[in-house]
């Protein structure tokens, strides 16, 4: 079990790292995007919109399919449908159709963070739980990572559109792993049990799941309107603001990731370890601060050090929503709850914050208005007071 559960973990971390590394990708190219197509700054913005609206789809789609027919089935069918819309959006030869295949491609990208982390929380012992689904986390992060760190000599090499035919490369490794891996033993003896599979509806069928279901949606949706609202102008803010090279913005948002990662891991280990709600708590008021501080700094070198803890704090808590989710809702719809609830989350706020932010740094600048993101994260340290916790406790 040990050995399968460490097999599933990856498999779906390798996942969530496409949904990374597409979208950092999409950052990197808005420049070339804006200057092809002969769009402004909110327009190309809406792109990041138009994949996360497809990718909340998409989530519906495939989360109910993976309560039906199986996790790493579902999975492996949304990686096809992504990689097939991620090349066509290579070739866009318009805004318009560019914009159409990015909504295709989200909706194979919606079912990667729900799924992954319904299979490494069904997978996992109690006691580490919060790890596992920090683990799946991390894959998002490595996508990323590879993004800052390649985007620059690809652009350099092949331009914008370059970007996206590397970025299906990894969709077909994704496919290959998952050949090897079965589904958790908790879904089959669902499966062999006979109960209805979920639906939508289930999600509110009580007053504790409407409570949950809600509080779920305003904490992703912080979450996302956080880093999508960061990290799709990181690059320009550093780059067109404070005057750093396309290269040297690689690095700066590089570090950032690096934080990032630093910050899933510590939340994982301290999840497990002091419950979910401390570890929430902790990271939302460091989350608060550093984007703040950061907001304030000019100095290259300062940037560096501030990012790395701005990235931290402010993406530490991703992979805690899957074990929160996996713990609140039972196994016949925790496929459902996990990639519908994310997706809203992710739909309002990562897909507002990228055109939100560019409003207001047009009278404002970039750093006022990355600041500004600072705000959210006192809701979500609000809500989860009402929100049990269930360290350590047994999936249902």
């Amino acid at each position: 079990m040990k050995h399968y559960a460490g097999k599933a973990v990856f498999s779906a971390a390798i996942g969530h790292a496409l949904d990374g590394l597409d979208l950092m990708i999409l950052s990197f190219a808005l420049s070339g995007i804006i200057a092809t197509f002969g769009v402004d700054n909110t327009t190309a913005g809406s792109l990041t919109s138009i994949t996360l609206a497809g990718a909340f789809l998409g989530g519906l789609i495939f989360g109910t399919l993976a309560d039906k027919l199986g996790r790493i089935k579902v999975l492996t069918y949304s990686v096809i449908f992504f990689g097939v819309f991620t090349l066509c959006s290579a070739a866009a030869p318009n805004f318009e159709l560019m914009a159409i295949f990015r909504f295709l491609a989200g909706l194979g990208i919606g079912a990667e963070f729900g799924l992954g982390m319904a299979i490494a929380s069904e997978v996992s012992s109690p006691e580490n739980r919060a790890k596992a689904t920090s683990a799946v986390g991390l894959g998002f992060q490595v996508g990323v990572l590879v993004a800052s760190l390649a985007s620059a000599p690809i652009i350099a090499a092949f331009g914008w559109r370059g970007l996206f035919v590397v970025g299906f490369v990894p969709a077909i490794v994704a496919i290959i792993i998952r050949a090897f891996v079965p589904e958790p033993p908790i879904y089959e003896q669902h499966k062999a049990s006979g109960k209805k599979h979920g639906n939508l509806a289930s999600l509110f069928n009580s007053p504790t799941r409407i409570k949950y279901s809600i509080i779920i949606i305003i904490l992703c949706t912080v979450q996302n309107a956080g880093y999508f609202g960061i990290m799709t102008w990181l690059p320009k803010y550093l780059n067109g603001e404070l005057g750093l090279s396309l290269t040297s913005t690689g690095m700066w948002t590089a570090v950032t990731v690096i934080g990032m990662m630093i910050g899933i891991s510590v939340f994982g280990w301290l999840a497990d370890k002091a419950g979910r709600r401390p570890a929430f708590w902790t990271f939302q008021i460091g989350a608060a601060a550093m984007i703040v501080i950061y907001s304030q700094l000019t100095d290259p070198t300062a940037l560096l050090f501030g990012g790395f803890f701005m990235g931290m704090f402010a993406n530490g808590m991703i992979g805690g929503y899957g074990t929160l989710i996996a713990e609140l809702f039972p196994t016949e719809i925790r496929g459902t709850a996990q990639t519908a609830l994310y997706n809203a989350g992710r739909f309002i706020g990562g897909a507002s914050a990228p055109v939100v932010i560019p409003i207001i740094a047009a009278g404002h600048g970039f750093g006022f208005a990355i600041g500004c993101v600072a705000c959210i994260y006192i809701v979500a340290f609000i809500v989860m007071f009402f929100l049990p916790e269930k360290k350590g406790s047994n999936l249902e």
